[in-house]
C-alpha cells in the first residue's frame, strides 16, 4: 500500500460504526460521547507521571496523537478543543493543575503554545490515519514524529516570545522531553497496528 492512500475508516468508526439511516441527532450524540470519553482520557494521561530520564514522562502527548489517529481529524481536534475548554473553565485537567494554577492563567503560561499545538497535532495525525497511516508500524511512527513537531513548534515559539530568545528555550522546552517522546513513539508504533489487526480479526475484511 502506498503511504498516501484513499481515505479510510478510523478505529472509532470500526469499533462503533454509524448505522445507515442514523439521524443527525444520533450522529451528534455519538460524536459528543466519544469527545467526552476522549477528554477524560486526556485528563488522566496528563496526571500520569512515569519515572524517566532526564525528566518524568507524562502520557499526554501520546494520548493526544493516538486519539487523533483513532478518531480522525475532525473529531480528534474537537476532542482536544473540548479538553482545552474544560481547562479554560477552571477544571484541573492539565498536568500540574491545580498546584500550578488553573484556567486561562495557566493556559497563558509556559505551556500555552504546546496546548495550542495539541489541536493541530491531533488534526494532523487524524488526517494521516484516515489515509491508513495508523495501520502500519513505520507510518504510525512517522505520524507520531510529525505530530510531535507540530506540538513543539508553537510550544517553543510561545516560550521564546514569553521569556525571551536570550533564554535557553530548547533546554527548557525540547531536549529534556525527546527521549520520552521516542519511547511513546515506539509504543504507538506497536499499539496502533496491533489494535487494527485485532479489530480486523473480529469485524472482517472491510476494515483492512
Amino acid at each position: 500500500m502506498s503511504v498516501i492512500s484513499v481515505r479510510q475508516g478510523t478505529l472509532a468508526t470500526a469499533l462503533w460504526p454509524a448505522i445507515h439511516g442514523d439521524s443527525f441527532v444520533q450522529r451528534a450524540m455519538r460524536a459528543t460521547l466519544l469527545a467526552l470519553i476522549g477528554s477524560a482520557l486526556l485528563t488522566v494521561s496528563a496526571k500520569i507521571q512515569v519515572p524517566f530520564y532526564p525528566v518524568p514522562m507524562t502520557m499526554q502527548t501520546f494520548m493526544v496523537l493516538t486519539l487523533g489517529m483513532a478518531f480522525g481529524w475532525r473529531l480528534g481536534a474537537a476532542t482536544v478543543l473540548l479538553y482545552l475548554a474544560e481547562g479554560a473553565m477552571g477544571l484541573p485537567v492539565f498536568s500540574g493543575t491545580p498546584e500550578k494554577g488553573i484556567g486561562l492563567a495557566y493556559m497563558m503560561g509556559g505551556t500555552g503554545g504546546y496546548l495550542a499545538g495539541f489541536v493541530l497535532a491531533s488534526a494532523l495525525c487524524g488526517l494521516l490515519a484516515e489515509h491508513g497511516w495508523d495501520r502500519y508500524a513505520v507510518t504510525t511512527a512517522l505520524a507520531m514524529v510529525l505530530g510531535n513537531i507540530v506540538i513543539y513548534v508553537p510550544g517553543l515559539l510561545w516560550l521564546g516570545s514569553l521569556f525571551g530568545w536570550d533564554q535557553p528555550i530548547l533546554a527548557w522546552g525540547l531536549t529534556p522531553f525527546v527521549a520520552g517522546d521516542l519511547a511513546k513513539l515506539a509504543l504507538a508504533a506497536i499499539a496502533m497496528p496491533l489494535v487494527w489487526r485485532l479489530v480486523s480479526s473480529f469485524t472482517g475484511p472491510r476494515n483492512r
